[in-house]
């Protein structure tokens, strides 16, 4: 069970693994941006080692803030394929194209296997949602926001994005089967925002999930991606979290099987 350092924003990646150790996660998913710790495998590995946190992915810095980051849009995905290995991750999450992209989103399917091929890691692709303007909606990605039916051979399920899609995150994790790579737990809402709730205070079938992935035998990565920013008083942060973990445990992990003894065998 995983921490995204996105969850401790607008703190730093550092007071992420030193969060997820207090708190008893299992690993950190480092989202890369623009603060230079996030980009450096040797600090992160010295971090993962320090808070005996493993590093579980690299979220590649394709988001609309993080556009300056590492040059160009390959680059981006290459230097996160490249870091993931170095700090010793086995999945690289990525965002589908803009639909401005031009080459670069035409291609993307193929670019992706080819890194994959290069670098040994798994690309993950996000499921994002549709932008809407003045009660219409804005074609803001290529080939779309939904990877469910995109020829991706790995896919990043979030239950916030699936939220402002109106998408129903049950179905389509059973419909990615074995292509399902990695969650991002959280819950929302189908009013415009992608707000990273805790799970359960949206409207999201998160439970139904979580429990479906834990029957199936599912084993990719679930990582907390709660937004945090509104938690108030001195450790509110840390309320969400804890209380995030406790809800992932509590679905994901197998019941503690019967150990007690009846009454006719104690007899015998």
């Amino acid at each position: 069970m995983g921490l995204s350092s996105a969850s401790v924003f607008p703190l730093n990646v550092h007071d992420a693994f030193a969060m997820s150790h207090d708190l008893g996660y299992d690993g950190v998913e480092v989202l890369v941006t623009g603060n230079h710790l996030s980009q450096d495998p040797r600090k992160l590995n010295e971090l993962s080692s320090r808070y005996d946190q493993p590093i579980l992915a690299i979220h590649a810095p394709t988001l609309l803030l993080t556009q300056q980051v590492w040059g160009d849009a390959w680059s981006k995905i290459e230097m996160s394929a490249a870091m993931a290995r170095d700090v010793g991750s086995d999945v690289v999450v990525v965002h589908p194209p803009f639909r401005w992209q031009g080459g670069y989103a035409t291609g993307f399917a193929d670019g992706v296997k080819k890194i994959m091929d290069d670098y040994g890691v798994r690309i993950a692709v996000e499921n994002m949602y549709p932008w809407r303007a003045r009660g219409r909606e804005a074609k803001m990605y290529l080939p779309h926001w939904n990877p469910v039916p995109q020829p991706y051979e790995y896919v990043t399920w979030d239950f916030s994005h699936a939220a402002i899609a109106n998408v129903d995150s049950l179905q389509s994790i059973q419909s990615l089967g074995s292509r399902l790579s990695h969650v991002h737990l959280c819950d929302g809402v189908d009013n415009g925002k992608d707000e990273h709730l805790v799970p359960g205070r949206g409207t999201q079938p998160v439970v139904e999930s979580m429990r479906y992935l834990r029957d199936s035998g599912w084993d990719g990565h679930v990582v907390v991606e709660v937004s945090t920013r509104k938690a108030k008083g001195a450790g509110g942060r840390e309320e969400w979290l804890a209380e995030t973990l406790r809800f992932a445990r509590e679905h994901l992990e197998p019941a503690p099987a019967d150990t007690s003894t009846d009454s006719s065998t104690l007899r015998s």
